[in-house]
């Protein structure tokens, strides 16, 4: 082992510890669980087993991963967590393993994970998302890429929210929320594209508009949702980020916020 550990963490034999990480006081690393280069695992941070941490990941004070799946069917699988490099998982926040759906819970790479936030079996977080204070994921949830849930909101088992959407704070999710849009509420609702975030991560003008006339036709006119994807396929140039938007919505299981 090389790096800072503290003379009271207790790392287990079948742990693998990478290069210069940090264990703090009374940290626990529990079985199997593979440490990478450059990790900070704070005071009383518990990874109870089968944790994967990439490279320059930071655990909270007090944060416990690698936990049981709360889930009765779960019946000991071996199942993971798996986190990708540079992401902060801040204080008190829990990330359960997954069950034999998917046999692990994942986060992305460059992420920021806040306090007191749960993370359930089988949920994948990806890449740069920010999760606030207090957000709780059930089961199955999916988060894309670049998307920022806003403090206290609860997300409802299986949903999905699309890549650079932003949902407010104090939200109930319990429908599917689109990708590039703002969403918040309790019934959760649409207001419009997610101008501001999509500006900031590099899309063009041009893009923008093409969002902006599909949303319209998808979400604010009286179609439903054949015809408003028939007029958007006939009407908007058809570039990626127009064809994910339909795909989102004609392949969702629980059905979208509108």
């Amino acid at each position: 082992m090389k790096g800072r550990i503290h003379p009271s963490a207790i790392v287990a034999p079948s742990a693998e510890i990478g290069a210069d990480v940090e264990i703090g006081p009374f940290a626990i690393i529990g079985d199997d669980c593979v440490i990478g280069d450059g990790c900070v695992i704070a005071a009383r941070a518990s990874l109870e087993r089968y944790v994967i941490l990439g490279k320059r990941v930071k655990i909270g004070v007090g944060s416990v991963l690698g936990g049981d799946p709360q889930d009765l069917k779960f019946k000991g699988e071996r199942t993971t967590v798996e986190i990708g490099d540079n992401t902060v998982v801040r204080e008190y926040t829990t990330i359960n393993r997954g069950t034999s759906q998917s046999f692990k819970t994942s986060v992305g790479p460059n992420s920021f994970i806040m306090s007191y936030v749960h993370l359930a079996h089988d949920c994948h977080v990806g890449e740069g998302v920010v999760v606030a204070n207090m957000v709780q994921l059930a089961g199955h949830v999916t988060v894309e890429d670049r998307v920022i849930l806003s403090g206290v909101t609860a997300v409802h088992q299986f949903t999905r929210i699309g890549r650079n959407a932003i949902v407010g704070g104090c939200s109930r999710v319990s429908k599917d929320v689109p990708p590039f849009v703002k969403a918040v509420g309790n019934p959760m609702k649409l207001y419009g594209l997610n101008s501001i975030g999509l500006q900031r991560n590099g899309f063009s003008p041009e893009t923008i508009l093409e969002l902006k006339r599909a949303y319209r036709l998808l979400f604010r006119s009286e179609l439903n949702i054949a015809q408003a994807v028939e007029r958007v396929t006939a009407e908007v140039e058809q570039i990626p980020e127009v064809i994910q938007l339909v795909q989102f919505v004609e392949s969702s299981q629980r059905g979208v916020a509108i």
